[in-house]
């Protein structure tokens, strides 16, 4: 059987140069979060580690995760797709159909046992045998169990995967479940949001190919390079939430003049994501900057929790906020406060020196 290609093979034989190769890991470095040490690591695992087989599947789902992906610019795409990993099956993007299509998974299965990574969006519904969504002939479950069974590991690619997004809302009448709770035994990576963002989705699998491990994850199995901090910790509009400064109504004179948007509904408090740093459309804009509050996607169960209009009521998570009424009293009655102090300061000071100027004249005459 012939060797898999490495990535820096594939890159020569596209004609790309030595020097563009090791910006494209300087590059790689700084997308990934990691320090300029990093990139003769990443160029090494990218001369000696052949591209890695992923199978794509998909499930109850619209498709925004693919749309999502296809738009990453840091790395392109394309670079991904034809030159770091092996794409051998996704319904999608795949120029094959029916029984081809499902010989190539088939076949990827068989030659790389053990050595492939599956990739799911969407998810699988369990009511009625799993009928409500069938790939080639057969239950979605079915397929996903199959592909499973000899993976590397499990990404779970958006909410829809991560959590059962939408699908799963109540009273989900089709059983729609997250992957983790039906594939049990393979390490799992969840990537959450409806979708997640491009360059999340290129980097998780990027850092995966460069150290052949698993990104450390935080305590719901989401990668901590980009679902460490909350959307609100970072988010352009903090200085207004910290000064009592919010949108009262969209399109009012707080939301033309850019105030926080926390009591319209958004969710950047207790959302961890990276819209705010590494934003979307390569970094152009996220949902908050367009001036529209974030709905909580890439959080568990955001669909079943009411308007995404309605505003949270208590933020104190942390200890380091109170709820925004108390700011926005706070910080008038700290302005009003210092207001009063400086009027007295100023009013001492005018009163001693009209007493220096009184007693000056006196010794003048």
């Amino acid at each position: 059987m012939k060797p898999t290609e490495t990535f820096y093979e594939v890159m020569r034989r596209q004609g790309v140069t030595r020097r563009s190769f090791l910006k494209f890991c300087s590059l790689t470095a700084t997308a990934l979060g990691l320090g300029p040490s990093y990139m003769s690591e990443i160029a090494h695992a990218m001369e000696t580690k052949p591209r890695t087989p992923v199978i794509w599947l998909h499930g109850l789902e619209c498709t925004c995760c693919s749309e999502s992906f296809i738009r990453s610019a840091h790395p392109l795409v394309k670079d991904v797709v034809l030159s770091m990993i092996s794409l051998d099956y996704d319904d999608t993007l795949m120029a094959s159909a029916g029984h081809q299509a499902e010989a190539a998974l088939q076949d990827t299965i068989e030659r790389y046992k053990g050595n492939y990574i599956l990739a799911v969006e969407g998810n699988p519904p369990l009511n009625e045998d799993g009928m409500f969504c069938i790939i080639g002939g057969k239950p979605f479950v079915d397929q996903l169990r199959h592909a499973a069974e000899n993976a590397k590991a499990v990404i779970s690619w958006g909410s829809c995967a991560s959590h059962g997004c939408v699908q799963a809302a109540r009273p989900n009448p089709t059983q729609a479940t997250p992957v983790h709770k039906v594939i049990t035994d393979k390490p799992i990576i969840k990537v959450p949001g409806c979708p997640p963002i491009a360059e999340v989705m290129t980097g998780v699998i990027t850092y995966m190919l460069t150290f052949d491990r698993l990104p450390e994850l935080d305590r719901t199995g989401r990668p901590k390079m980009f679902y460490s901090q909350r959307i609100h910790d970072k988010c352009y509009r903090r200085p207004h939430f910290d000064a009592g400064q919010f949108v009262e109504s969209f399109d009012d004179e707080g939301a033309r003049r850019g105030y926080c948007l926390y009591k319209v509904g958004c969710k950047g408090p207790t959302t961890y994501n990276a819209c705010s740093t590494v934003r979307w459309n390569e970094g152009t804009s996220f949902p908050i900057q367009a001036g529209h509050g974030c709905i909580g996607c890439s959080e568990d169960g955001f669909w079943d929790k009411g308007s995404w209009y309605a505003r949270l009521q208590n933020i104190q998570q942390f200890g380091i906020e109170a709820n925004a009424d108390k700011i926005g009293a706070t910080v008038a009655a700290g302005v009003g406060g210092a207001v009063a102090v400086h009027a007295a300061i100023s009013a001492l000071k005018r009163a001693q020196i009209k007493r220096q100027s009184v007693a000056e004249n006196e010794e003048n005459v």
